[in-house]
């Protein structure tokens, strides 16, 4: 089959594509943001791509458009779909209706957590000599890559409550139909399509309606908003997981404050020891809600454990981008005020009074339109200096955090100068931590450049 993909160089159309061209269709794509690394992953795997949305673009002897949820009316290249009657689909009826529909579907859902979870595990099932199939929003550093087809029944997908396409406006998820059901957490997300969280909810409790009663949903006993969805109608055993109450089916008990090693207990008895390489109590919940659904696929506890200790990361999750003359450089994917404060709670039991210097692009659509800026200020508060970054064009305004910090906080209007700002001021042991869901200017690597030109 001739498949084209509108928008596919996104995260998820891009696995989509590496997926389809796997299964041995004719894949062909186009995107108005044509670069690295996806375009070269991409056009690795022999998929086409043009740059921008002209109709002319849409190859004649197609057989079906896959639309990525950046489309919308109005679009040239939408209108001529339309009018001249190409088959067409969504990514997530894509996914479902060629890869899905007969395997073992694993989804991990929730505000937060989604990628490095599913992520973990994906490495989990691997390590079992499993062989999964997946689809991540992010690419794990144990696999390369973001998307495969794998060898088993077994298929791990991020399930994200983002609407489908301009003609679905269901959540993305809604689609997977998951046999195991990772629930991380719930918050209001996603303002420019839902008006406010019982819509989001709504979406959750749509989800747990295509679980099956054979299946298991994994929720997390911190989160009220989550009680409240399954209090909606659950038809599924439910194992539920806390990082920091003992009622629940899955607990554990810390041996360093900056989650780096914790006992992992199972109905109160110990199941092993974790050791390993992330940080922080939000991925120590991750871990939890990895191990109980890989168990629930036959992974035993132990090896679930072993496991995680060679679990690697992903990119742009608290990624260490580099460290020149003892100053370290942080990528994070922060999106939303509480993955910002969890992010920095667990560097600060890390590198305990050490210096964090957090650079923040607040880029998100949500953020933009200023529904958190009465969480931002405190999401900030374990940071020793705030650098904001806020460009000319931008209708958000950071001013508010400034006034809560303003003996630490500063905003910016160009990248370079924070990069400047930081060469001057950094010193040994410091913390670089860069956040944003973009690419903020390759400010990464501006930075590791000027530390080091400074040395």
């Amino acid at each position: 089959m001739k498949i084209h993909i509108l928008g596919i160089c996104g995260t998820f159309m891009g696995g989509v594509a590496s997926l389809a061209s796997a299964e041995s269709h004719d894949v062909t794509g186009s995107d108005e943001n044509v670069y690295p690394p996806m375009s070269v992953l991409l056009e690795s795997q022999g998929i086409e791509i043009t740059q921008g949305y002209h109709p002319d673009d849409l190859p004649d002897d197609v057989d079906q458009v896959v639309v990525g949820n950046v489309m919308s009316r109005g679009k040239p290249i939408v209108e001529a779909l339309l009018n001249k009657q190409v088959r067409y689909i969504s990514g997530p009826q894509w996914l479902y209706e060629n890869i899905l529909k007969d395997r073992w579907v694993l989804a991990v859902a929730g505000t937060h957590g989604k990628t490095t979870t599913a992520s973990m595990l994906a490495w989990i099932l691997e390590y079992a000599n499993l062989s999964p199939g997946f689809l991540i929003g992010g690419v794990p550093e144990n696999f390369g890559v973001s998307a495969r087809l794998g060898d088993s029944p077994f298929f791990v997908v991020e399930a994200d409550e983002y609407d489908t396409a301009f003609f679905d406006k269901r959540s993305k998820f809604v689609h997977y139909h998951p046999q195991t059901l990772i629930l991380n957490n719930l918050e209001y997300d996603h303002a420019d399509i839902f008006p406010d969280l019982d819509a989001i909810k709504t979406q959750f409790h749509h989800l747990l309606r295509t679980v099956p009663a054979n299946g298991l949903v994994v929720s997390n006993q911190q989160e009220a908003n989550l009680k409240s969805v399954l209090d909606k109608g659950c038809w599924t055993p439910v194992e539920s997981f806390s990082s920091s109450e003992s009622n629940a089916s899955w607990t554990v008990k810390l041996g360093h404050k900056s989650g780096k090693s914790f006992e992992v207990f199972f109905e109160g008895e110990k199941q092993g020891t974790v050791n390993w390489s992330l940080i922080g109590m939000h991925n120590v919940s991750n871990a939890l809600a990895s191990i109980a659904a890989a168990r629930h696929v036959g992974v035993p506890t132990e090896h679930a454990i072993a496991a995680l200790a060679d679990f690697a990361g992903v990119k742009r999750r608290m990624q260490l981008r580099g460290e020149v003359n003892e100053i370290a450089v942080y990528d994070d994917f922060a999106h939303h005020p509480t993955a910002i404060k969890t992010t920095l709670s667990g560097l600060r039991n890390t590198v305990g009074k050490q210096k964090i210097i957090a650079i923040l692009e607040p880029r998100s659509n949500t953020m933009q339109m200023g529904v958190h800026d009465a969480s931002l200020a405190d999401s900030l508060a374990l940071a020793d200096e705030i650098l904001l970054f806020q460009p000319p064009d931008s209708d958000t305004s950071l001013q508010q955090i400034v006034d809560v910090h303003t003996a630490k906080a500063i905003i910016f209007n160009d990248v370079d100068e924070i990069v400047a700002y930081v060469a001057d001021v950094a010193r040994p042991s410091d913390q670089v931590l860069v956040m944003s869901n973009g690419g903020f200017g390759g400010i990464h690597n501006k930075l590791l450049s000027a530390l080091e030109a400074r040395s």
